[in-house]
C-alpha cells in the first residue's frame, strides 16, 4: 500500500501506525529492507528526527532491526513475533528444538489434511533441492533447502496463525537446522557428518505421508526427525 502524507498532529505516532501497517500488510516481509530515513521522510512528508524516533519505537517494540551501515530492515511480522523471536533467540538449542517439535508436528499433521496440488509442488521442489546439497556437499545449499521444506509443509497446513508463528521464530528453526545437520567433531563441516546423516536425509517418509494425505504417518515423521535432533543436541 502507499505511505500517506500525515497530519502535524501526534507525527511520531501516526508515523508508527502507518509503518506497522506496512509490515501487517505484507508490504514489508520479514527480512526486507525497508527504505531508507530519507526516502520516508520524503514519502511521509515529515523531519527525518520524526522518522528516526518511530523507527526507534519499532526497533524496541521487536518489528525492525537497525543495522549500522546496511540499513534498518523488518524483524518480526508482529510485537508478539518479536517478543517471541527475542526469547527464543536467549534459549538453549534444545528449547528450540521442543518448540519446533509443538509446531511441525502438528503442521505435518495439518499439511496431509490440507495440502493443495500447489502447496506438494512447493514441497517436492524443496526436498529435491535438499537431496541435490546433500550429495554434492553443499553445507549452505542444504540448510536453505532444509529450511524451504519445513516451511512449504507449514504453509500447506493453510493455518494463518500457523504460519506467523513459524515466521517468527523461522531464525532459530535455521540456526536449529545448521546446528544439528553439519555437526562433526564439535566443528563446522563442509557436509553433514555420518552421525547426522539420518538428519540430513530422512524425510522423504515425511513428504509421502504428507502426499498420501496420512495425519498420523505425517505425524510421526516429524517426530522421528526432531527427536533425532534432539539426541544430537545432547552429543
Amino acid at each position: 500500500m502507499p505511505l500517506a502524507s500525515t497530519r502535524r498532529t501526534g507525527l511520531v505516532d501516526q508515523v508508527i501506525n502507518q509503518l506497522r501497517a506496512q509490515i501487517d500488510s505484507g508490504e514489508w516481509g520479514v527480512g526486507d529492507r525497508i527504505p531508507t530515513e530519507s526516502e520516508l521522510s520524503d514519502q511521509l512528508e515529515v523531519g527525518r528526527n520524526t522518522v528516526r524516533e518511530a523507527v526507534r519505537a519499532l526497533a524496541h517494540a521487536g518489528l525492525l532491526e537497525i543495522r549500522q551501515g546496511a540499513g534498518t530492515f523488518v524483524r518480526a511480522s508482529s510485537e508478539l513475533g518479536g517478543a517471541l523471536r527475542r526469547r527464543l533467540e536467549r534459549s538453549r538449542l534444545r528449547e528450540n528444538l521442543e518448540v519446533r517439535r509443538a509446531l511441525e508436528v502438528e503442521a505435518a499433521r495439518l499439511a496431509a489434511l490440507r495440502h493443495s496440488d500447489e502447496d506438494m509442488a512447493d514441497i517436492d521442489r524443496a526436498i529435491a533441492l535438499r537431496e541435490e546439497a546433500w550429495r554434492a556437499h553443499d553445507t549452505g545449499a542444504f540448510v536453505e533447502a532444509d529450511f524451504s521444506l519445513h516451511r512449504a509443509i507449514v504453509n500447506a497446513t493453510h493455518n494463518t496463525l500457523l504460519v506467523e508463528l513459524y515466521d517468527d521464530i523461522a531464525q532459530v528453526v535455521y540456526a536449529s537446522i545448521a546446528h544439528t545437520a553439519y555437526e562433526k567433531d564439535g566443528e563446522t563441516d563442509t557436509r553433514p557428518s555420518s552421525t547426522s546423516a539420518a538428519v540430513g536425509l530422512d524425510h522423504a517418509a515425511l513428504v509421502e505421508a504428507v502426499r498420501s494425505g496420512d495425519p498420523a504417518a505425517a505425524a510421526r515423521e516429524a517426530t522421528c526427525y526432531i527427536e533425532e535432533a534432539l539426541s544430537l543436541a545432547q552429543e
